[in-house]
């Protein structure tokens, strides 16, 4: 149990967080939309303060970070619970939880970077279910390790406050956002949520200057419409800048969102072929078998850069972050 950041004590013991924008009010014992921040006697505490439910280690490719430390090993951390009820979760089994209904394992903030140190990970990555409800506990590991030069991602829905994230982006050196529409009454209808504090994330990512990427997984007859993916992409383009790294990735059947088909594979080539037009100069496309749409290629002279095969690397011809053709310095984080 630990005291929550981010919240309001309002009268009679009524407690508001303020950690994201669904703005929770709870009486004494009621939970916030997330599952996992309660109102205890007018404080408001985190039941999932060094609860891991999910501890591995990843390469970095499959948060995805493509133009972050290719190659690198990332120990990867989840607790139970979300702030966001998307009915295309894959991770629904614990992002939609209480911390009451799975297995955990408590580990101390000290020991989470022991470990990373143990298992010779460059990387910490919160990742999994949403980072964000378990603010207090990622925060305390990110400042650890940073002491340790062990770099922080987080791999997030970004439905976080201004004033949380701009905490949290001291000690965080890379995020990758799921920016799951650009249209507002997808949120509402299939997240429980609304897209302006996504949006609003990525710009405070920018100006805090965060190594980001975005993700956006695209469903059938949902958000895959050729005027939805242009409008993202145009507001990726004016927003972020034409630097900006973009995933497109397919949906498979899950959670409550069994009766639709997984994406089709022309559906995120036109996608990424969208993308590229437009003048986005990274463009990927994710959880499919796409030798083109994986690699990394010069945006200058169109050499082949990185080459991947599912999550792993087999071929890096940067030199020290340049195309070793043209000279070309690509835009990433490269050691």
């Amino acid at each position: 149990m630990k005291e929550a950041l981010f919240y309001k004590k309002l009268k009679n013991g009524i407690v508001q967080c303020q950690l994201c924008p669904h703005f929770c009010t709870l009486k004494d014992s009621e939970r916030g939309k997330c599952g996992v921040r309660e109102n205890q006697n007018g404080k408001l505490i985190s039941l999932v303060y060094g609860k891991l439910c999910s501890l591995a280690i990843d390469p970095i490719e499959k948060k995805p970070f493509y133009h972050f430390l290719p190659g690198e090993a990332a120990l990867s951390i989840a607790t139970a619970g979300c702030n966001l009820k998307c009915k295309f979760c894959q991770n629904s089994e614990i992002s939609q939880a209480s911390v009451e209904e799975i297995p955990f394992k408590e580990i101390k903030p000290e020991e989470v970077v022991q470990e990373a140190k143990k298992q010779n990970a460059k990387i910490i990555a919160y990742t999994y279910t949403e980072p964000t409800i378990f603010y207090e506990y990622m925060l305390d590991i990110c400042k650890l390790a940073k002491k340790q030069g062990i770099k922080n991602v987080v791999v997030s829905n970004g439905f976080i406050n201004p004033a949380p994230l701009k905490k949290l982006c001291k000690y965080i050196d890379a995020a990758n956002i799921d920016l799951k529409s650009i249209q507002d009454h997808f949120y509402k209808e299939i997240c429980s949520a609304r897209v302006e504090p996504v949006l609003e994330t990525l710009k405070i990512l920018k100006q805090e200057r965060v190594w980001t990427e975005i993700t956006n997984l695209i469903i059938l007859n949902l958000n895959d419409s050729e005027e939805d993916i242009q409008k993202l992409v145009e507001w990726v383009k004016e927003n972020l800048g034409k630097e900006a790294v973009l995933h497109f990735t397919a949906f498979y059947p899950c959670y409550k969102l069994l009766d639709l088909p997984p994406t089709s594979p022309l559906t995120l080539k036109k996608a990424r072929k969208i993308a590229l037009e437009a003048g986005i100069k990274h463009v990927y496309v994710g959880n499919i078998a796409d030798n083109e749409g994986d690699n990394t290629y010069c945006p200058k002279c169109g050499k082949m850069l990185i080459k991947r095969r599912l999550f792993s690397i087999t071929e890096n011809n940067l030199n020290k972050g340049k195309c070793p053709k043209c000279h070309e310095e690509l835009y990433g984080i490269w050691s």
